[in-house]
């Protein structure tokens, strides 16, 4: 059996963090456990290649009293957007694509796309002036929109269209949304949207392999990712975490995706499970610009480019819950939101930095200006939106240079 491959350890006060200050962020962590409001997590921090904090508290199962490891498998949702933008990067390097080219070039579904527009009231359907891109798709420009987001009549129809379902393949959910008409005229507005999940699709029509394969053997392969994927094979079954069977907070607990079997979509935006070990070497190959271990999967200009605003003077739809997501201070790159400022933001962190998370409460940032990311894996839906920002700030309370 194939074993996780760790970073190198090192100390925190040798990596310019205080160990004090460290020790706390997993004290704070083990309190929230204590109020039996967190079921459990594993927090992990590196810096100039060498891991200063990888712990863990709580339990993985609390249905069972099983205590949480270093090696629990997390369903990481969101998480998975950063790995699959990476490998349509690896594409447009490799010369099959670009970003300005219009999606229907590859899913010729959306040749015929239309935009809804409100015209004295009522609800006219016409072409688009601009054609969604593959960039579009990157940034969450496309006009596309979740139905979890709001009640609008296209996320209705998003909902109604049961685009969650799991049980299309990539391009038959891509012929479903190509059907809904878009949200906004694409590149004028950023809505988070199913736009990776679209994504996922195109890396299988562009290079003629299955998602999943692709990713195993340009991504998760040659970085040593063995416990990524979007089946959890039954040998590692005992390692999931699950949350609550109870939201602690009194909100209906949300039905996670069951990892433990094949379904038709490996969802390009959310359908990864991974552990704290693995993505810690995805987010160390980012921040050394694109390579690990002598493994190279993207070069340093392009992780530049990827973590770079692509918004500009682009707006945020605010009205509905999207702009939560996207504080004021950030804009987004391709795959990751990306922090404009030193302040701003009602969180810490460096002008610079990159992060996103996943909707069961996983979450990670890289400082390139810091040297340093972090990441925390939980399974505390509900609760995700307090836990984030927590983390962050624990963080950087302990970062010291």
């Amino acid at each position: 059996m194939t074993t996780a491959q760790h970073l190198p350890l090192g100390s925190a006060k040798d990596l310019g963090f205080c160990p004090q200050r460290t020790r706390n962020l997993v004290e704070v962590l083990q309190a929230e456990v204590a109020r039996a409001r967190l079921p459990g997590a594993v927090a992990l921090i590196a810096r100039h290649g060498q891991v200063l904090l990888h712990e863990t508290v709580g339990q993985q199962d609390p249905a069972n009293g099983v205590p949480m490891a270093q090696d629990s498998i997390f369903r990481i949702y969101s998480m998975t957007k950063p790995v699959v933008s990476v490998a349509v990067m690896m594409l447009m390097e490799r010369g099959q694509l670009l970003l300005s080219d219009p999606v229907a070039q590859y899913l010729p579904e959306f040749e015929d796309v239309k935009l809804t527009t409100a015209i004295h009231g009522r609800a006219v359907q016409h072409r688009p002036r601009h054609a969604p891109t593959v960039q579009d798709l990157l940034r969450h420009t496309a006009g596309l929109t979740y139905e979890i987001l709001g009640s609008e009549p296209i996320q209705r129809q998003y909902a109604q269209a049961q685009l969650a379902s799991r049980g299309r393949t990539n391009r038959e959910f891509s012929q479903t949304l190509a059907a809904i008409p878009l949200m906004f005229e694409p590149g004028t507005v950023w809505e988070y949207s199913r736009a990776t999940d679209l994504l996922g699709a195109l890396v299988e029509v562009v290079s003629g392999q299955p998602l999943g394969d692709f990713l195993q053997h340009n991504i998760l392969g040659p970085l040593g990712m063995v416990d990524t994927s979007f089946v959890v094979p039954p040998d590692k079954h005992h390692r999931i975490a699950e949350p609550f069977e109870k939201d602690p907070d009194g909100g209906i607990t949300p039905r996670l995706i069951d990892v433990r079997k094949p379904v038709a979509m490996e969802a390009g935006g959310a359908g990864l499970a991974s552990t704290s070990a693995d993505y810690a070497r995805f987010l160390q190959c980012l921040l050394n610009g694109g390579e690990l271990d002598g493994q190279r999967i993207l070069s340093p200009a392009t992780v530049r480019y990827m973590t770079s605003d692509h918004l500009g003077s682009i707006g945020v739809h605010r009205a509905g819950r999207s702009g939560e997501l996207l504080p004021p201070g950030h804009g987004f790159g391709l795959g990751f939101a990306v922090r404009l400022e030193e302040g701003i933001a009602a969180q810490a962190g460096s002008k610079g930095l990159y992060f996103w998370g996943g909707i069961a409460g996983t979450t990670f940032f890289v400082d390139p200006a810091k040297d340093f990311f972090a990441l925390m894996m939980l399974q505390a839906p509900n609760q995700r939106d307090y836990y984030r920002p927590l983390f962050r700030n624990l963080v950087y309370a302990a970062l010291l240079e």
